[in-house]
This record gives structure tokens, sequence and C-alpha cells, in this order.
């Protein structure tokens, strides 16, 4: 049982109730939360905060109706599978919550195995129903759905009474939102920037050709008229209205140092035709997005990104993804990005770091119907033992990869053993890709390693699936923001070595030809045996490391991934408290709704 001095402090919070900025509703929230979003607007919205020790969440979902509402996370986007909390609030004023699960889709049923959904409070009023409630991040139960690290699917709904028996169908009043639930990064609204000054980066008209993918890049030069040195706070990725069914990503690189140009003519084309002219512009990445990612990224208030006459970085390249897949012709786009330039100078400049391995073939061959390939890569002691001796604050992680991804997960390596994620994209979802703030940024030091895995489900597939840079390709790349920021370090890349493949196509050929090796990986002939005999070449082919800065990249061999120890994995484990507190409103609302009804 809870010690009284818990109960008195529940009470207190109970009877406390605090504003949240709401987004629509026009009911103040029961308490103060970390995250917000708007479902729907002027219809549904949705509060939450984590408690990563007890690892359970508080949500506190608020819907234009007197009826009932519910919130489910669902596995695929759907009904079929899903989860879902049903309540809603009686004419005397007491809140009803139901725990449920969807077999299909069919009104769901009440889970029968336990209850883990438990309502905290609610009340109804100017036509909205507010309901307060929490559930562990991993029941242990078979009819509810884990709320794991990276993007998760929800999905809402609401009825115009409140039940009579059994909840009435929803009809069209339903939604759905793919949210990373544990690692929002709570965007902005572009309110906040528009007295700051900016700059951008983006093209001009340009026409997207009629094939399924286009690679664009054009340089730039940094921008003027900023003397001195400045921080950006923000920045945002302008995607034509016209045009969010081509955008698929884009990238700003910056060029090294040592570049030079003709600014009265600086290069652009397609990408392919064009690194010849820019190869100190296509390794150093900056700033990524893509598809179905928040437009405003904001900076942690500790740091910006350097922009200024003292900044070493002169030119920038920009590299536009469109994914033409209907092949239609004469559209034109100025996409690009625009950075927000703070009024004063924060403590620390803001870097980026990417993990994984480069888009290529010899990188990545990934077999067809295949449930679960997985790709390793590591980056060892040798290429971090440059970092600062004060180490670097890593606040954020980007996980990308194309179609086939299922997850990408980062462990921190020290003495040989894992010491925590870096961050966990467990659940990955090629269509919404977000920056994932991390709930605690993570401290890095000289000679920490890092693994990263990459994992692929190609059962959908015929034919392999190749390393490279069309949506049909596929890329293993965990970038992460940090600061303070290194000139000289910009990612870490694995694959494997060149020695490796020769043996594993029985070629004593002293030269590697490219075109032929990807011919020999298009004829392959897949059996249940040989995708066995690829995963294991997978698992114990010798690598080839690089690492460094696009001007002096590092290059280093290695004759298999590094061991490390593990952590141990953890079985599922109900917590009590969760009960506990349960137990305990039931006991104390009467008095805490007395108390509030008489203020």
């Amino acid at each position: 049982m809870m010690r009284l001095h818990v109960i008195i402090q529940l009470i207190i919070s109970l009877v406390i109730v605090e504003n949240c900025n709401s987004i629509s509703s026009p009911l103040s929230t029961f308490t103060t939360y970390k995250h917000a979003i708007e479902l729907q607007a002027n219809r549904a919205d949705l509060w939450w905060t984590m408690n990563d020790n007890n690892q359970e969440i508080t949500f506190e979902l608020h819907i234009k109706t007197t009826g009932w509402i519910a919130l489910g996370i669902s596995p695929a986007g759907g009904m079929k599978g899903a989860d879902i909390g049903v309540g809603w609030v009686d004419q005397t004023g007491r809140v009803h919550f139901q725990d449920r699960y969807a077999y299909a889709n069919s009104r769901p049923i009440i889970d029968n195995t336990t209850t883990d959904w438990y309502a905290l409070r609610g009340r109804e009023a100017n036509g909205w129903t507010a309901i307060q409630f929490k559930r562990l991040l991993d029941t242990c139960d078979t009819m509810d759905v884990e709320i794991k690290s990276g993007t998760n699917i929800l999905i809402y709904a609401y009825g115009l009474v409140d039940p009579d028996g059994d909840i009435s169908y929803h009809e069209n009043r339903r939604g759905s939102r793919m949210i990373p639930l544990r690692s929002y990064a709570n965007p902005t609204s572009e309110d906040k920037f528009d007295k700051l000054e900016h700059f951008e980066f983006r093209l001009h008209n340009y026409v997207v050709p009629p094939t399924d993918t286009t690679y664009y890049c054009k340089v730039y030069k940094a921008a003027n008229g900023f003397p001195g040195k400045r921080h950006a706070i923000a920045h945002k990725t302008l995607v034509d209205s016209a045009n969010r069914d081509l955008v698929h990503h884009l990238v700003l690189y910056e060029c090294d140092s040592s570049a030079k140009f003709d600014d009265n003519k600086l290069p652009e084309g397609v990408c392919d035709e064009f690194y010849g002219q820019a190869p100190l512009c296509s390794s150093n990445i900056a700033i990524a997005w893509a598809v179905g990612g928040d437009e405003i990224v904001e900076f942690p208030k500790e740091a910006g990104y350097p922009v200024g006459d003292e900044f070493p970085i002169k030119y920038y390249m920009l590299q536009m993804h469109y994914d033409n897949s209907n092949l239609t012709a004469n559209r034109t786009d100025s996409s690009g990005i625009r950075f927000y330039i703070g009024k004063e100078l924060r403590q620390y400049d803001i870097g980026y770091l990417t993990l994984g391995t480069e888009p290529d073939a010899v990188a990545l061959a990934i077999p067809p119907k295949v449930d679960r390939f997985i790709v390793d890569t590591y980056c060892p002691a040798e290429a971090t033992r440059n970092f600062p001796a004060s180490g670097i604050m890593v606040v954020s992680a980007f996980p990308h990869t194309h179609l086939q991804g299922l997850s990408v997960r980062t462990k921190l390596i020290r003495n040989k053993a894992v010491v925590q994620d870096l961050f966990n994209a467990e659940a990955y979802d090629f269509n919404y890709q977000f920056v994932n703030q991390l709930p605690t940024p993570i401290k890095l030091y000289p000679g920490d390693e890092f693994a990263t895995r990459c994992v692929y489900n190609t059962m959908n597939k015929n034919e392999i699936t190749l390393g490279g840079e069309r949506t049909k390709d596929e890329m293993c790349s965990h970038m992460f923001a940090y600061y303070p920021r290194m000139n000289n370090f910009y990612g870490c890349y694995m694959s494997n070595s060149v020695e490796a493949w020769k043996t594993m196509m029985n070629s004593s050929s002293t030269n590697f030809d490219e075109d032929k090796f990807k011919d020999w990986l298009l004829n392959q002939k897949w059996t249940p045996e040989r995708v066995i005999q690829w995963q294991n070449f997978y698992n114990n082919a010798s690598r080839k490391l690089m690492y460094g800065e696009a001007a002096n990249l590092q290059f280093e061999n290695f004759a298999g991934l590094p061991t490390y120890k593990d952590l141990t994995p953890e079985k599922c484990r109900k917590n009590s408290a969760i009960r506990e507190h349960a137990f305990v409103l039931l006991i104390l609302m009467p008095i805490v709704m007395k108390t509030i009804g008489s203020k």
C-alpha cells in the first residue's frame, strides 16, 4: 500500500488543476505535460508525459463531444490488433473507462486478460469531454500493444452519446496519427520566429523529370551580411504545397572549408552527373529532412548552428530527392530550407554525427522474401579518440532507411560493454521520419564506441535490394545532433570489405569491377539455404571502416565485427505502482471532487 506522504502528495496534485497551453480545446488540462499535439483541428487534442522510472505514460485526451472518446495504439495503422482505451463521463460526473482490443475491423471487445488502461480524472464542459488516463509502456498482455521507442501509430475515435450497453459505431468520427510518443520533439509554431532575420537555400522552379527517382544537387554560397558569428536557432523545411507528393527528402551538406567555386557560376545538376564538380560537398551532412517529419526544428537553448564571416564553411550543397512514382511531367519545384537567426549568441555550436553504412551495393545487398535481415556496423574507439576530452552532448536522433527498413538502433559502448542505447528506433516507419528528441541528453567521450543495427523486411520483394539513393534501394543511416561541434568529424561508416565479397564470389581477380559485382548480385538464385548463408556472411565478413571529414577521411580494415558485452534483455515486468495509483484514486476521488467543487 502507498505511504501516507505519497497519498497526500497525490491529493495535492489532484486539487491543484494546472493549465497547459491548449491547442483547440476550451478546457484546461488537469496538469502540465511535456508533449501536446492537435489530432484534428477544432475537434481532438492530446497531451502526454513519459515516466521513464515507472515505464509508464500518462495521456489526456480532449474531444469535442459529450459521448464516448477513445485512443488506441495500433500495430499497423488500422483497427486490427489495436489496443484501445475507451472512456466517457456520465451525467453525474463519474468517469467510466474500458480496456479494449480489436481482433478485426469491427467493434473492439473488452480485454479479457488484464485491465491495463486506467482513468485518473475526467469531466465534460462546453460540449467537450476530457479524460486523463495512463498505462504501462509494456503491459506483458497479449491483448495490448507495446509502446515502443520510435514512431508509434495512434488511432482515435468518438461517439455522440454515452454507451447504452456497448459503444456505438463511430462511422467517420475517427482518425490516426503517426507520432514518436517517447521522443517527440515538440515542434514550435513558426510565429515564434516571425520577427527574426533568416536566410534560405532553395531551388527556383526546377522542372522535375518524369522519372521515378531524381536526385538534384545545387551549391550555394553561405549567407552574407552576418558580420562576426551568429547562431541559427531553428530551421524550417520549405516544401512547395503542390509538391508534397514529389519531395521525398532533402539533405544540406557543408562543403569542406577548402572547397573553391566561381561565385558567378555555382554548380548544379542531377547529382550523379554533378558530384565530380563538387567532390568536397557530398560527405559532411549538416541538416536532413525526410517525408512525414516535422518541418520546423528548433535547436536546444544551449546551442545554435553557426553562421557568419567567422564560420569556416563558405559553401553548402542542397540535395533534393524527388520520388515521382507516377512519372508526371512539367512539375516545377522551389523547395528548400530556411534558417532563423537568433538575436544573441548561444554557448555552443551544434554539430551532426552520422553512423551506419555508405548507400552502395558493397554495404547493402539484402535478399528477397526475408522477414528479418540484419546489417550491423561498428564505430570503434580509434575513430572517436579525438573527441573533446570534456565530451559532447547528444540531443536528438534521426534514423533513416527506405521502404524495407523495420528498425534502426545504435548502442553506446564503453570498455567493450554496452552502457545504453544512444537511440533505438524500434518502431520505424519510412513515411514518417521524425527528428527524435532524446528524453535525456547523452554525453559521449573520447574512446566511446557505437554499434548500429538496421533491420529489414523484404517479404514483398522478389529481387535483391541493393544499397543506393533511389526509394526502391536501401540505406542504413543514424544521424545525431550534438554540441559542442567538432569541425573534423562528421561520420563513421562501415561496410563489408571488397575482399570478403570477392571470396563470396569465388573470384581471384585482383581488380574489383563494380558493374560485374552488381550483375552477380542481381543474378543470384535465392533459396532458404542461400538466405541463411547470406546472413551468416553479413555476420562474419571482414569490414572496411571510413570516418572523419570529406577532405581528410580515415580508413581502417577489420577482420570482422568487434565483439562486446551486450545488455541483458529485460523480461517484461508489470509495475504495480500503476495499480496502486488507480486503487488510491478510487478511494480519494469523491473527496477530491468535493474539494474542487467547493473552490
